[in-house]
């Protein structure tokens, strides 16, 4: 099951890793109330403050420790200063993958590489970004949009992986 972080402190050109504001600290408290009832089960992370602190009120009622799982982390924008991101982000968004450089393309196939991986293991949580569930969510469905959903903070996508493939349970 991926899990987008909660609400954010700052937006994606404020902030390189903002943590959770207020409201995204409760959004996390709540997300870890919905799926007690379905762990203990093992809980991956991106290393981005927001997704870390998503995943900890799940991590502590489950008694488990954290992973933190590189591959699901944030996309990378061509420029880590800030100026200039949103914009890159929006027009992004708003793309196919065969239009990409080879660096996204790489990060989308190691993030998915990532879930099968995981997945190899058996069911788990994994707390990432918007981003990742819209890469996932397009391999699985066969869909070259950037763009295919809008999870919104909190939001709970279930996949399956039968034979290293991808595929959308809910």
């Amino acid at each position: 099951m991926l899990v987008r972080h909660g609400r954010a402190a700052a937006g994606w050109g404020q902030d390189l890793d903002p943590g959770l504001d207020e409201t995204g600290a409760a959004e996390a408290a709540a997300v870890a109330d919905a799926l007690a009832l379905f762990g203990p089960l093992p809980v991956y992370s991106s290393p981005m403050k927001r997704c870390l602190q998503t995943a900890a009120p799940l991590a502590h009622r489950w008694a488990v420790d954290v992973t933190v799982e590189p591959r699901v982390s944030e996309v990378k924008a061509p420029s880590a200063e800030l100026p200039g991101r949103g914009k890159w982000l929006d027009r992004f968004l708003h793309d196919r993958w065969d239009d990409q450089p080879e660096e996204l393309l790489a990060w989308r196939d190691d993030l998915v590489a990532a879930l099968v991986d995981i997945a190899a293991g058996g069911d788990a949580v994994v707390f990432t970004h918007f981003v990742g569930i819209n890469a996932a969510m397009g391999v699985a469905l066969g869909d070259a949009r950037v763009m295919v959903c809008r999870p919104d903070n909190c939001s709970r996508t279930e996949l399956s992986v039968v034979d290293g493939t991808l595929s959308v349970v809910q």
